[in-house]
């Protein structure tokens, strides 16, 4: 029997009970893949990082991530969650931390501030996809419950990923982004046709000149009917304003914050940085803070 040390951390929040829930095991090695499966079920957060040591000498730290039914490559919140617990139990100074996860070798900053810590990860490559169109547009924005008049002309939908593709929607009002009720059923069906779990809507109906966009995200395909506030999101949706144009860099990048979950009472803020080369994203990083809900161990 070994005991694990199991975290419940709030993620792109200093407040507790706010932000995104992740689920964190800090000293993960010797669990299997069925066993990670079941705590990720039981703790039943979006995600649960798992903290594991290197396979080899080209990372520091292996991470896997679970939702409640799958396992999944990378996540920005509990990737948040996992290095801020690794940073406080290791009490680690500012550093980078190259992690293995299921999308490769990324790095992840480390920046100690006074008593705390801000995370700031490196997401994978950027890619962007056809415009959804036709049936599966028509779908989408039917499970969706929005309307053509809804939607922003500036904004295609569009698939974008950085290593766990999201479908962007833009639309112009965050009174309607916050009245939305999706019909999740039907975006598990839309997911299997056109290859992506993730449904991102967002607004730049804002009045707080800091934050640039207001979103949600839905992932029922993957167990997750919404998830508060989402790094693998946001981090895409700035190489897709970068891409279209609607985000203009300087100096060769570009930094903005994006607010989530204020729908469902869990308000967090996620910053993206997009870096450019030869006028397209290049690089894209997500951080922010995080703060401990409650930590236990179990016996396994």
């Amino acid at each position: 029997m070994n005991i694990y040390r199991v975290y419940q951390i709030d993620a792109f929040t200093k407040n507790r009970f706010e932000g995104n829930p992740a689920g964190v095991v800090s000293n993960a090695d010797g669990l299997d893949e069925s066993q990670m499966q079941a705590i990720a079920r039981e703790l039943n957060n979006s995600e649960t990082a798992f903290i594991l040591s290197p396979t080899e000498s080209g990372h520091e730290v292996w991470i896997r991530f679970f939702t409640p039914t799958t396992e999944v490559p990378t996540c920005g919140h509990a990737t948040i969650a996992a290095h801020f617990v690794r940073a406080i139990e290791n009490k680690i100074q500012t550093c980078t931390v190259l992690q293995k996860i299921g999308i490769g070798v990324l790095p992840v900053d480390v920046i100690k501030e006074k008593s705390d810590y801000r995370i700031i990860m490196t997401q994978g490559k950027f890619e962007i996809f056809p415009q959804i169109t036709g049936k599966n547009r028509s779908d989408i924005l039917s499970a969706l419950n929005l309307t053509e008049s809804d939607l922003s002309d500036r904004c295609p939908i569009q698939i974008a990923s950085t290593g766990h593709s999201k479908v962007m929607v833009g639309i112009n009002s965050r009174e309607k982004l916050n009245s939305l009720v999706p019909d999740l059923l039907r975006l598990t069906n839309i997911s299997r046709a056109i290859g992506s779990n993730g449904y991102f809507v967002f607004t730049f109906d804002s009045d707080d000149k800091d934050i640039l966009t207001h979103g949600r995200m839905f992932a029922p395909a993957i167990g997750i009917p919404e998830d508060p506030v989402t790094g693998n999101a946001n981090g895409p949706l700035g190489g897709y304003l970068v891409y279209h144009n609607i985000l203009k860099t300087s100096d060769g990048s570009v930094t903005f914050r994006g607010k989530q979950g204020e729908a469902i009472k869990r308000p967090g803020i996620v910053t993206v940085t997009v870096e450019v080369k030869d006028g397209k994203p290049f690089k894209v990083q997500v951080g922010g803070h995080a703060t401990i809900a409650f930590k236990t161990e179990i016996e396994i």
